[in-house]
């Protein structure tokens, strides 16, 4: 009972510091690893070589993975990449559904790209779309920000779910993670559609832009005008597609059955699978929409912005590791496997965690990186240690750090000023779509789980 104490002192002592105190959440999870392993009472010489060795772990099997994976966002962002998928999937579906047409957008795009900045790209286009059909300028932001947000929590190379992938110890088979991932977030993406078209014909007054430059005021032409000339849809949709299929293709020619055997052509599509080197194969894809002079110094810009985007996301990870590591040296486990065993309640405990971690604290990646960590040493006592288990509990941590996205969340601030709808309205639209598509996404894990486990 004494270690069940700790660990929630510990966890309510993590969201103190980062929600109330700002703290920086490395060192909110570096602090708490620490302080846990003396509460813990782990041999003196033990500490500093637990919380060390987990962390450069995780940076050795995860940290590559998630740089390369920042990187392609990044260059998909800049060169306009995002807006080139978009026009190509309004040319497909048209603008007779405008809230479907913002969903599939938002889906797609934030595969690799991180929720706050698609929606800041793809702003201006929701605006035109909304003109055109004359839909409520409510409905398709919720519809953009609720496709945004189901991939972005869910869909490796996203790294939230990379990181969790490593706490968890799936990381090696992130084809299965992306072949379950993609599915859930679907339902996600379409609940927040539903919700989102509620409120078709219902709008708002906006806010006033808070000044004559102010971004909300550009239009969609302007934003276009600005990238230039924009990439062919193919060149944009190849650094997402291939690095996907390749992994899947990996993760299909290992299952037990060996379907195209063990020889040169298993060990070639294992070798392009792997995580690493798929995604460097698709940042190699991704530099091919640098276009016009000066290619060369636009790339090392941009990877600069990539590695200052990626540095906080590695820290934290390592961070969450140590403390993950700490609590699987402690006698915690031993207790829960006596006590949560019997209650049946598995992949609701990852989910109810991050839920309570995001809602509290407000970054969704802290809360993935947090219960992820904190999950870890409790798998085999939630009955959760196959690899299909693992899987779920990664998108049961996602599932949850969608629920709810309010004033302490920055992406809340991003959508409601951007689309110029007041706090009040946010709250009650906003705040609310993203506790739909959580607890969407939940209930298809839980159907998942029925057929897997």
């Amino acid at each position: 009972m004494t270690a069940l104490l700790i660990l929630i002192v510990l966890v309510a002592g993590i969201v103190l510091a980062t929600a109330r105190w700002k703290v920086n959440p490395f060192l909110a999870l570096m602090g708490a690893a620490i302080l846990g392993a003396f509460a813990f009472r782990l041999p003196l010489g033990e500490i500093v070589t637990t919380v060390t060795t987990a962390f450069g772990s995780t940076m050795g099997n995860i940290g590559l993975v998630i740089l390369f994976g920042t990187m392609i966002g990044v260059i998909l962002e800049r060169s306009g990449a995002a807006i080139s998928m978009a026009e190509a999937l309004i040319r497909l579906i048209g603008t007779r559904f405008p809230n479907l047409t913002m969903t599939l957008i938002g889906y797609i795009v934030s595969i690799p790209v991180f929720c706050d900045s698609g929606y800041v790209v793809l702003n201006s286009l929701r605006k035109a779309v909304t003109l055109r059909t004359g839909v409520s300028s409510l409905a398709t932001a919720i519809a953009l920000m609720t496709g945004l947000y189901s991939t972005h929590t869910l869909v490796p190379p996203t790294p939230g779910p990379l990181a969790a992938a490593e706490n968890i110890g799936i990381s090696d088979n992130l084809g299965m993670l992306i072949a379950l991932g993609l599915p859930v977030a679907a339902v996600a993406a379409l609940a927040g559609l539903a919700y989102a078209t509620v409120f078709s014909r219902r709008d708002f007054t906006p806010l006033p832009p808070e000044s004559d430059d102010d971004i909300t005021t550009q239009t969609y032409e302007e934003l276009r005008e600005s990238y230039g000339r924009l990439p062919n849809a193919f060149a944009a949709f190849l650094p997402i597609l291939l690095p996907l299929v390749l992994i899947c293709a990996s993760s299909v020619v290992n299952l037990p059955g060996r379907p195209i055997g063990e020889g040169t052509a298993f060990d070639i599509v294992t070798f392009l699978g792997t995580p690493v080197i798929a995604l460097i194969i698709g940042l190699m894809a991704a530099t091919t929409l640098l276009r016009g002079s000066g290619k060369l110094a636009r790339f090392n810009e941009q990877m600069h912005e990539s590695i200052r985007v990626a540095a906080p996301i590695l820290l934290i990870t390592g961070a969450g590791a140590s403390f993950g590591a700490v609590l699987a040296a402690s006698p915690l486990t031993g207790f829960l496997s006596e006590n949560l065993a019997g209650l049946g309640i598995g992949l609701a405990v990852p989910f109810l965690i991050a839920a309570a971690l995001k809602t509290a604290q407000g970054s969704s990646t802290v809360s993935i990186v947090s219960t992820s960590a904190l999950i870890a040493p409790m798998l085999g006592s939630l009955g959760l240690a196959s690899p299909e288990g693992m899987v779920l509990t990664v998108l049961a941590v996602g599932a949850g750090a969608m629920v709810v996205s309010h004033a302490n969340d920055s992406y809340f601030w991003v959508v409601s000023q951007l689309s110029r709808i007041p706090v009040a309205t946010a709250y009650r639209t906003l705040t609310v779509a993203t506790a739909v598509e959580g607890v969407a996404a939940f209930a298809a894990i839980q159907v998942l789980a029925l057929f897997l486990m």
